[in-house]
């Protein structure tokens, strides 16, 4: 008797290194739109491996394919406790989106580590992986990936956005979806919360309680990536050239620091999607109150934030979906998203070795 379902596991590392997001979930075949998440955890990095992934940036050729195999071990095992504790028996095949590393697609490259070969080997699990290379090699940014996932699973909506590490966007326009990131998020709010002792400001306290830096909102909103048209994406090399140098030199006060940022993200966001009247909104940043304020004032529409399982879990779902999209060897990559050569059908597939 056929299966009238697809079983995944789908998991996602952000680069604000929130954690590792894991989800089990259904699709049905007959109509992919009919999706269930049936179990979900994030599991939080040591500190041992923030300070690994922080610091992979700067690391020689030799080392980063050390960390590729140690990182692909380490994911292997905490997808193989998530099966037992979860007492998960069917799995069709797992879909990871690695942890990028680098990313400049501009000059040819991108790099996401956690070896599919030592996950599928660990986990003796199917794996698909390394969805963005191919896209690169056709001339494309390799970036976002997961508006295929809005435009066949969320098209109800008018805007999809996600406030991770990363704010992107993505709709339709004509007959073509499109999508780029907008701005950074998390990365940069995390980055000087962490330099006073908080993983992240709690629902944007800290920020409330800061003041706008005017000069520095300014510069913020003058960098020359603004005013660049999509396809285009960002990366933490960017964030660190551009940002971090640029508030360091205007502002000292964390919660100012905090503010303006706040402040920036929303003008940045609020000028794409002004025009729409249903936007659905996800990753981490929902649960910063306060940036979810300024959002809707500069903004003045509806903002649907959805149950907190999507809010947490849609772009491991997503991942899960392009996973789907591979193995049936359909469109998981927008050419009109990325600037590829072409539409094209993208992941790495591995079997377990004993």
């Amino acid at each position: 008797m056929l299966e009238d379902s697809y079983r995944i596991i789908g998991l996602m590392s952000g680069t604000s290194l929130d954690g590792i997001d894991l989800v089990y979930v259904e699709f049905k075949k007959s109509n992919f739109q009919e999706f269930e998440i049936l179990f979900s955890e994030t599991i939080s990095y040591s500190k041992i491996w923030r300070k690994r992934l922080e610091e992979a940036i700067s690391f020689s050729k030799e080392k980063l394919i050390e960390l590729d195999v140690l990182y692909g071990n380490f994911l292997g095992k905490v997808i193989k406790k998530f099966i037992q504790e979860k007492g998960i028996e069917k799995i069709d095949f797992i879909a990871s989106h690695g942890h990028t590393i680098l990313h400049q697609p501009d000059k040819g490259f991108t790099l996401q580590i956690g070896n599919g070969q030592i996950i599928a080997n660990v986990t003796q699990q199917k794996v698909i992986c390394d969805f963005r290379s191919q896209d690169v090699e056709y001339g494309g940014q390799g970036a976002p990936l997961v508006p295929i996932g809005d435009k066949l699973l969320f098209s109800n909506y008018e805007y999809c956005v996600n406030l991770g590490g990363f704010a992107n966007v993505s709709f339709e326009k004509g007959n073509e979806r499109l999508a780029f990131d907008i701005c950074p998020v998390n990365i940069v709010l995390n980055y000087y919360t962490r330099k006073i002792g908080l993983e992240y400001d709690d629902g944007g306290h800290l920020a409330s309680k800061g003041l706008i830096n005017k000069e520095l909102l300014e510069a913020l909103n003058n960098l020359s990536f603004y005013k660049v048209v999509s396809p285009k994406s960002l990366g933490l090399e960017w964030v660190k050239e551009f940002i971090y140098p640029l508030i360091d030199k205007n502002e000292k006060d964390i919660p100012s620091i905090l503010r303006t940022f706040i402040e920036h993200v929303a003008i940045q966001i609020g000028s794409i999607i002004k025009e729409s009247s249903r936007t659905l909104f996800t990753g981490g940043g929902v649960f910063n109150a306060f940036l979810i304020e300024q959002i809707k004032f500069y903004t003045n529409q509806r903002v649907v934030l959805p149950k907190k399982e999507l809010v947490d879990y849609k772009e491991a779902l997503i991942f899960a979906f392009l996973g789907l999209l591979r193995v049936e060897n359909q469109v998981n990559c927008l050419a009109s998203v990325t600037g590829a050569a072409k539409d094209h059908s993208s992941g790495e597939i591995f079997y377990p070795n004993n």
